[in-house]
């Protein structure tokens, strides 16, 4: 990667455009043409220029501060096409397959989208008393284990932020939309690394999610496991934690591969 030193003939053209997503992506959260210049060194001009483009052509868009820029949807469903490659995915289902043995439940792969957590990958339990939730599904931050667990890697202001403006639906009588509440369980997510879903998103239904993160430590996406209250309690889901946190560094492994 360039640093600030370099001049913009030492990036060619047909580079520049994808290192600034690079950059984009490697921060992690949403950020200024400015600061991405500072790795980037092109001339202020072209690195907004790249910026509008880029934000006009769904890979970027801006954030609520007007001035900085987060990941697109064209950019999020580009990264969810990268992780869902073939060959990525036999091996991942490999790991999903062996984990649903051992716990006995249905196990997801889910990945921030801009309104909720998506499931990528998923293997159901053998049981006939399922709760289906397909590939493709989109499931709320507020109220589900894969999205408290999203929330949780969330800087305090930004969470604010979210929970001030996002619109926190009541799905059952046990989920949590006062805004303290929710940040007041964030907390505890973030203390012990693992969040829990207990008939907030659906009644009948209890989760755990854990997060699966990057070499840097951010979340890359969530591995959750869930199941009927009628075979098994939140308690008991929480006993396969450590088999569920080996899964997770498994595919976090493979993915950084």
């Amino acid at each position: 990667m360039p640093d600030a030193s370099s001049s913009d003939k030492a990036i060619p053209t047909n580079l520049r455009l994808l290192l600034l997503l690079e950059e984009v992506a490697s921060v992690g959260v949403p950020v200024t043409p400015t600061a991405a210049n500072e790795v980037l060194g092109l001339p202020k001009p072209t690195v907004h220029r790249l910026f509008h483009r880029l934000e006009e052509e769904g890979f970027l868009q801006r954030d609520i501060d007007g001035r900085s820029y987060a990941a697109g949807l064209r950019l999020r469903k580009l990264a969810a096409n990268v992780l869902s490659s073939s060959r990525l995915r036999a091996v991942r289902l490999a790991v999903l397959n062996a984990l649903t043995e051992d716990v006995g439940e249905t196990c997801n792969l889910a990945t921030p989208e801009r309104d909720g957590m998506i499931y990528i990958d998923r293997v159901e339990t053998k049981w006939p008393l399922r709760i289906q939730l397909p590939v493709g599904t989109t499931v709320p931050f507020h109220c589900t284990a894969s999205g408290k667990m999203y929330l949780s890697s969330l800087p305090p202001r930004h969470l604010s932020k979210y929970l001030a403006s996002a619109v926190l639906d009541a799905h059952t009588s046990k989920t949590l939309t006062d805004p303290d509440t929710i940040v007041a369980e964030i907390e505890s997510v973030r203390e012990n690394d693992y969040s829990t879903d207990n008939e907030e998103f659906m009644e009948g239904m209890v989760a755990i999610a854990v997060p699966i993160r990057d070499d840097l430590g951010r979340l890359m996406s969530t591995l959750s496991v869930h199941a009927p209250t009628q075979r098994i309690s939140l308690e008991e889901l929480k006993g396969h934690l450590e088999r569920l946190r080996t899964a997770a560094a498994d595919l976090a492994e493979m993915m950084l591969r």
